[in-house]
């Protein structure tokens, strides 16, 4: 059975870097499928493209077939970038030529998880705002100072989109396709994927803290949501407790009933994670990822580092370049 074929179809180009994220790129394109199938019209159709044409394989190891390597678009295509794991290996100037080029002809860019770096890499998000999976949140604002980059599931400035991965891809999506050929057609696309809860720009990618923590004490929160946003310049915990209106002690006692630790434990390991990712996302040297996590000395980052995860910052980042 032949469907009717929209006046105009837009087309998108996914750009599959190695080991990029499947599950993003697979919402991002079910909802455009959907849309086609929900219309009864051809409303969308896209082009699989790696850097010379050639499959390419996922993070969890499945190969993809493409259509075509890289190729000159018409002006009203849209770029999809879907990065994924260990996106600087995938990064090199023969995309980003490529990418800019098109960009200056008009056309559109998107970067699904990680591809948001990539944007970011080709100087294609100056002046916009960008978000990327949480995970990579920090390595990327110490990368990009300049860049405004956003906390929210998806976002959409202008012709340049973002998502921050995983089910993010389909809310991006879904906000296009409402753009596009309105919400009734939206909100069908969702009921097929059986997705009741579709969110908007304005959504956080992260679960609340009390949801994260298993625990809902509003003090609690209040406490670890500082924490989360001081981890380059610590509070002190008596500064903590002075600020959700409690003594030290009573922080204390709060740390050690809810989560089995102290705040300055709990607070330690905080800034340990957010090293971590600098050291296997970043070309950042110790020392540097070192004061960016709160630590003064790096001989008191090293030792808090290896009691931690059992190994030192300097061979963990070793293991990385070997990997």
């Amino acid at each position: 059975m032949n469907t009717p074929r929209a006046k105009t179809v837009k087309r998108f180009v996914f750009l599959l870097l190695p080991n990029f994220s499947l599950i993003a790129f697979s919402n991002a394109v079910e909802a455009l499928r959907l849309a086609n199938r929900m219309s009864r019209k051809e409303l969308y159709e896209w082009r699989l493209v790696t850097e010379d044409g050639t499959s390419v394989a996922c993070s969890s190891g499945l190969k993809i077939e493409v259509d075509s390597a890289l190729e000159e678009l018409r002006r009203e295509d849209t770029v999809m970038v879907c990065g994924g794991a260990r996106i600087k290996l995938a990064v090199n100037q023969k995309l980003m030529n490529w990418a800019r080029r098109e960009a200056r002809r008009g056309v559109a860019f998107g970067g699904l998880c990680t591809g948001t770096y990539f944007l970011a890499k080709a100087g294609l998000l100056q002046g916009r705002q960008a978000t990327i999976h949480w995970e990579n949140r920090e390595s990327l604002i110490e990368e990009f100072p300049d860049l405004e980059v956003s906390s929210a599931v998806f976002v959409v400035d202008q012709n340049r989109y973002s998502a921050a991965g995983g089910a993010a891809a389909a809310d991006l999506l879904l906000k296009l396709v409402s753009t596009d050929h309105g919400p009734d057609l939206a909100n069908a696309v969702a009921d097929q994927m059986i997705y009741t809860t579709a969110r908007t720009g304005k959504d956080e990618q992260r679960l609340s803290i009390p949801t994260r923590i298993g625990v809902r004490h509003p003090k609690l929160s209040g406490v670890i949501k500082m924490m989360e946003s001081n981890l380059e310049e610590p509070i002190s915990p008596p500064e903590l407790a002075a600020q959700a209106g409690m003594s030290t002690r009573q922080l204390e006692r709060l740390f050690r009933r809810y989560l089995n630790r102290s705040p300055k434990r709990y607070y330690m390991e905080l800034r340990l994670q957010k090293a971590r990712n600098l050291l296997m996302q970043t070309d950042m040297s110790v020392i540097n990822v070192a004061l960016a996590s709160g630590f003064a000395s790096p001989s008191h980052f090293s030792k808090c580092y290896r009691a931690h995860f059992n190994i030192t910052p300097y061979r963990e980042r070793g293991a990385q370049e070997d990997s």
